[in-house]
């Protein structure tokens, strides 16, 4: 009897059935002598629509919510019906004894790969390939050691209490409360509460009232002091009092009172899981979350140079001691990487602190960390090398020793007025040393705070003279709004936006979302016109504000659904009934319909722009993201004929409007042939300044356009 085994991906799929030797190609699937290996497409199955269950609920109406399956039905997904088909063909051949799950190894693999067999009607035994790299090596050692499937019985459980408590608040919340105000109002379980933290940042901006202070600078002979009142605050007030100060002082002898010195110690940063690594990547080289994502996928899938990406670990377990070593060997053959490697492995004896190997902290995987293959470089693109050399440096910087400077403080008194001057000097590079070699950028992004003054030498009593003086005029600035790396750390954080203790401590471990789905809660907030990117933040629109005034405030809390991901997660772990947590979901939504009904705010919504016909005229150049259709024009957006068939290729024409660009058909013509448009004028959101930039299509054809080489117009 031969094994069948089913991948999440196509890429998966053959990389697992090479290994495997299976060679014989079928219409969806490759045969060899023991094993045959198919996959679905993501999802081949999901969960039906209202209409599914009865024709009526096709129209929208407040009587008829909520809306609560006994029973959820399972539908195929139509695009993808014929992979379906086949995969359920499998299954069922007369020669086939036994099914592997080998759908990626986490809660939503674990569900795209039960509810294709869930809908086929399997009976036949079940394993489970459960590994954390896609390297030959990783699967030859997975399919050696295959797990019973009832092991991830309660993950599955898990998966499906998140399916259809989406559901659940998606359906019934948005029709609820579309219908009550007559606008397409999308809610969900975990992005409205998403923002709601944006929109709640946007108003303490609008409410913030800039204020005037002043400082006062002296510069004596070789160092900068600020002035400073008894609690060491620089900040005055008055703008007469800072003129008296610096009068007063310029010229005048002092006295060096006192010299403060702390050595201080940096221990290197954790390994990194995803949402750090999304943060990272945001922050250095303003990447999306999805984009991060997407690009780590491509690391961990086509070329089997990173571990598992979708992991919320950043610890490795005791039983990978032998992996480490060997991947540190591997990256000992990488030029770039060589020195730092041979320096590890030189050691009689690697530093394993508690910070790098913790069972207690690894859940389903491990952090992200390079695979113990072959690692070659030099086939990247230049995004996959930033983002691989992250990994890497990180993972080379774990095992240095610690950042160390002295901080120095200096007290200078000018008869009775004191200046404080700080700075610092590094006594031990360590870790900092290997991320600064790999990763330039980061010295590009130095803090405020990193870049304190290199004192000279300064003994107590030492004399001094005030040379200069001036008044420094300052305001107080408003909290930035939220970018992509700030919101995904609110967002892993939700807790600490709780105010009762009790729960707070509870909820340390859940936040809205995984990591695995916060960069598309993210991506589904901007395409509902709820936020907008301005520049490299986010920030709401009218209609996103206006939906948070108008919903409880328990579907806008982040206390509600941390709750819910920490009821997930104890499903996962059996310590709850998927039962007893959808129960819970339900008499919430029982809440939220009648909240809807019977409550009506003062708010109106703005009818939504008309969409438009489907455009007949010819198209504008090749689809770039399925390479079979044609890019046709609409109202709002670029599109592909293809969409019906699956294909997510849309470029929305309002995309570039936060820099001025207005997207037209002729230059998506031209992007579309994979010209880069030179010098195009752009504003800058954050400054309101004027420039130029280079446009071209996003090179993992997502549909959006990128600037490069933005410079700003020097005549003002």
């Amino acid at each position: 009897m031969k094994k069948l085994v089913i991948a999440e991906k196509p890429s998966v799929g053959r990389d697992i059935a090479r290994v495997l030797g299976c060679k014989q190609q079928g219409k969806k699937y490759i045969e060899g002598n023991e094993y045959i290996v198919t996959w679905g497409l993501g999802h081949l199955v999901t969960l039906a629509d209202p209409e599914g269950y009865d024709k009526k609920l096709k129209t929208w109406r407040m009587e008829d919510l909520p809306m609560m399956p006994e029973r959820f039905k399972l539908v195929v997904i139509p695009q993808t019906r014929g992979q379906f088909q086949a995969v359920k063909s499998l299954i069922e051949r007369k020669d086939v004894g036994e099914i592997i799950i080998a759908t990626d190894a986490g809660r939503e693999g674990e569900l795209v790969a039960r509810w294709i067999l869930a809908k086929a009607g399997n009976k036949k035994p079940l394993k489970r390939l459960w590994i954390s790299s896609v390297t030959d090596k990783a699967i030859r050692e997975g399919f050696a050691h295959l797990k019973n499937a009832k092991e991830y019985e309660n993950l599955y459980h898990a998966a499906t209490a998140r399916a259809e408590s989406d559901w659940l608040v998606g359906m019934n919340a948005s029709r609820a409360y579309t219908i009550r105000y007559g606008a397409l109002l999308s809610i969900g379980r975990v992005q409205t509460p998403t923002l709601a933290l944006i929109v709640e940042k946007q108003k303490e901006i609008d409410a913030f009232v800039p204020q005037d202070y002043f400082e006062v600078q002296a510069d004596f002979e070789q160092y900068t002091g600020f002035w400073i009142d008894e609690k060491e605050n620089t900040r005055l007030d008055l703008r007469e009092k800072a003129e008296q100060i610096a009068a007063r002082v310029k010229g005048q002898r002092g006295i060096v009172s006192q010299t403060v010195k702390e050595e201080k110690r940096q221990l290197p940063p954790l390994l990194y899981d995803l949402t750090e690594l999304q943060r990272e990547c945001n922050r250095k080289f303003g990447f999306s979350a999805k984009k991060t994502l997407d690009i780590a996928q491509s690391l961990y899938e086509k070329r089997k140079m990173i571990t598992y990406p979708r992991t919320d670990s950043r610890y490795l377990s005791d039983d990978m001691v032998g992996k480490i070593k060997q991947t540190l060997g591997r990256l000992k053959d990488v030029p770039e990487f060589y020195p730092y490697a041979a320096e590890v492995l030189a050691k009689e004896k690697l530093p394993l602190s508690k910070r790098i190997i913790d069972n207690s902290k690894v859940t389903d995987h491990h952090a992200i960390i390079p695979t113990d293959t072959r690692l070659r470089t030099d086939h990247l693109t230049p995004e996959e090398n930033k983002v691989f050399s992250l990994v890497a440096a990180r993972f080379l910087a774990v095992f240095y020793p610690a950042y160390v400077y002295e901080a120095t403080k200096v007290y200078t008194k000018v008869g009775l007025d004191t200046f404080l001057s700080k700075g610092k000097t590094v006594l031990q590079e360590g870790w900092q040393a290997v991320e600064k070699a790999l990763l330039p950028e980061i010295r590009k992004n130095k803090t405020e705070k990193e870049e304190e003054q290199q004192l000279p030498p300064l003994t107590e009593q030492q004399p001094v003279i005030a040379k200069r003086t001036k008044v420094l005029d300052k305001k107080t600035k408003a909290p930035p709004p939220y970018t992509e790396s700030t919101l995904l750390s609110a967002m892993e954080n939700a807790g600490r936006f709780v105010e009762d203790e009790e729960l707070k401590e509870q909820m340390k471990d859940s936040g809205l979302g995984t990591p695995a789905t916060r960069a598309a809660i993210i991506e589904r907030l901007l395409s509902v016109g709820y936020i907008m990117r301005k520049g490299k933040t986010l920030v709401p629109t009218e209609k996103g504000q206006k939906l948070i005034a108008v919903v409880p405030e328990e579907l806008r809390s982040p206390q509600t659904t941390g709750k819910w991901e920490k009821g997930l997660s104890s499903i996962a772990k059996g310590k709850m009934t998927e039962e007893r947590f959808l129960e819970s979901i339900r008499r919430y939504v029982r809440f939220l319909v009648d909240d809807a009904a019977q409550h009506k705010k003062d708010v109106v919504f703005e009818a939504e722009r008309p969409r438009g016909k489907r455009s007949r005229v010819q198209g504008l150049g090749k689809c770039p993201l399925c390479g079979k259709g044609k890019i046709l024009e609409n109202s709002r957006s670029y599109y592909c004929t293809e969409w019906k068939s699956g294909c997510k290729f849309s470029l929305w024409k309002d995309s570039t409007e936060p820099y001025g660009i207005l997207l037209d058909a002729p230059k998506v013509k031209r992007l579309l042939k994979g010209e880069t448009l030179k010098q195009i004028p752009v504003v800058l959101p954050q400054t309101g300044e004027r420039g130029t930039a280079d446009l071209i299509l996003s090179p993992d054809h997502s549909g959006r356009v990128e600037l490069m080489n933005v410079t700003r117009n020097i005549k003002e």
